[in-house]
């Protein structure tokens, strides 16, 4: 069948097999060669396309939740979305979750995913006790920080390069509610919103939304959101009432005018005053997945979705550099994300390092791809790096000049027999075995 990343670009005729259990999964494992795992699709590129697919559908099973500890043990296929309606009307949560629910266990450690709390909590991968994993011999094995460390390492944030992930035991987090507290700042600049970063540094979650079309004195102009989990004790779960886009936008439907008439708009209702509510924890963790298929927004062609980091020392002024070039090339992003992380871990191929991130997307045509090109050496010169789970174009050059550990990730890989075993498109054009 055909498939592509969440950006739905570059779609390719790939082999889909549906193991139903371990055991079955361990001997297709062993049987073929080369292959990747692949959840819901949910990562923006092709680090999840190749021409064998092992997709972890029926792989979805809750193993064992502990209530009184917070421990949960599932198997690689459920959604992240799953573990919250179970658990959070006990009262846990997991302690750090991407933008989207629509995430499987898996692919959230394979991506090793940060949320808006990196800077207080860092990733996913912190809260992880333990994976079993498929080797390329097709052997179950169990990793963990004390229990084959450098796998575990190479593991999480390891794009499923150096197994099959079968199953994750994980630690939650005690809530006493599903709501959260919601507080709006709004930052009339670059600067200011970066300050007011600063300024909040101690709020739990943090992230703000960027208007990069508009230049000048406003550029970079903001609306900062904070966060912390309420303490009423209600634990209500809200239902999921998606509004599905069943066709293909018109592709002209997002365009420079479009994208600056909203985000003029979504900037100036904000109110001017910092201004606090109560909004439940869907809406304030997942507000696209109410949106069924939004990735219909961008037309056929579809898109990029481009995240980048910046080392903290040349955070605003790098950052003030690459808006300014968005700006100029008139390639306005209809959602762009920063967020400040914390120090990175120490997982090999872990995306996050302490500074400034900004998530944008782009529709894709001929300019875009050139922008992003440009964008690439810009971000490789000022120290940072792309995140794996949305880079859709990266070059080997780029790759190797920024995740300088890469040759040592090789080495794991060839240590447990990945290398000819597990591979994806993405991984080819990255140069790695």
């Amino acid at each position: 069948m055909q498939i592509h990343g969440w950006g739905r670009y570059q779609p390719i005729e790939a082999e889909i097999l549906l193991p139903q259990t371990n055991q079955e999964c361990s001997g297709l494992v062993q049987k073929l060669r080369p292959l990747i795992a692949r959840g819901l699709g949910r990562s923006y590129g092709d680090s999840a396309s190749y021409s064998t697919v092992i997709q972890t559908t029926y792989l979805n099973h809750f193993l064992e939740f502990d209530s009184t500890n917070g421990t949960l043990m599932c198997e690689a296929g459920i959604s992240l979305r799953e573990i919250m309606r179970l658990v959070v009307p006990h009262g846990w949560t997991l302690p750090v979750t991407p933008g989207s629910s629509f995430v499987t266990v898996g692919g959230a450690i394979s991506s090793d995913v940060h949320g808006k709390n990196h800077h207080t909590y860092g990733t996913f991968s912190e809260y992880v006790h333990s994976i079993i994993l498929v080797l390329g011999s097709g052997q179950r094995v169990t990793v963990s920080r004390t229990s084959l460390p450098d796998l575990f390492r190479a593991t999480c944030g390891g794009m499923g390069l150096t197994g099959v992930i079968f199953s994750a035991s994980l630690q939650l987090e005690r809530i006493h509610s599903s709501n959260i507290i919601q507080t709006t700042i709004k930052s009339d600049c670059l600067e200011d919103v970066c300050e007011q970063f600063d300024n909040n540094q101690e709020s739990t979650y943090s992230v703000a939304w960027i208007d990069c079309l508009t230049g000048g004195k406003k550029l970079g102009r903001s609306l900062l959101i904070l966060g912390e989990y309420a303490r009423d004790n209600v634990l209500n779960l809200i239902k999921l009432n998606q509004h599905n886009l069943h066709f293909d936008m018109p592709g002209g439907f997002l365009n420079h005018y479009s994208i600056k008439a909203f985000n003029s708009l979504y900037y100036h209702k904000a109110p001017s005053e910092k201004k606090s509510k109560l909004v439940p924890f869907e809406s304030f963790f997942y507000p696209l997945d109410a949106i069924g298929n939004w990735n219909r927004l961008y037309g056929k062609k579809g898109f990029v979705q481009y995240q980048f980091v910046l080392p903290k020392e040349v955070g605003v002024a790098g950052l003030r550099l690459i808006i300014q070039t968005i700006v100029a090339s008139r390639k306005g992003s209809f959602l762009a994300v920063l967020k400040v992380f914390g120090k990175a871990n120490k997982n090999i191929l872990s995306f996050p390092i302490e500074g400034y991130t900004l998530a944008l997307d782009f529709k894709l045509d001929v300019d875009t791809l050139k922008l992003l090109r440009k964008l690439d050496h810009m971000v490789a010169d000022l120290g940072g790096r792309i995140y794996l789970a949305k880079d859709a174009l990266m070059t080997e050059e780029i790759f190797k000049q920024t995740y300088v550990d890469w040759f040592e990730f090789e080495e794991v890989r060839s240590k447990y027999g990945a290398i000819g075993k597990f591979a994806s498109n993405q991984s080819k054009r990255l140069g790695l075995q």
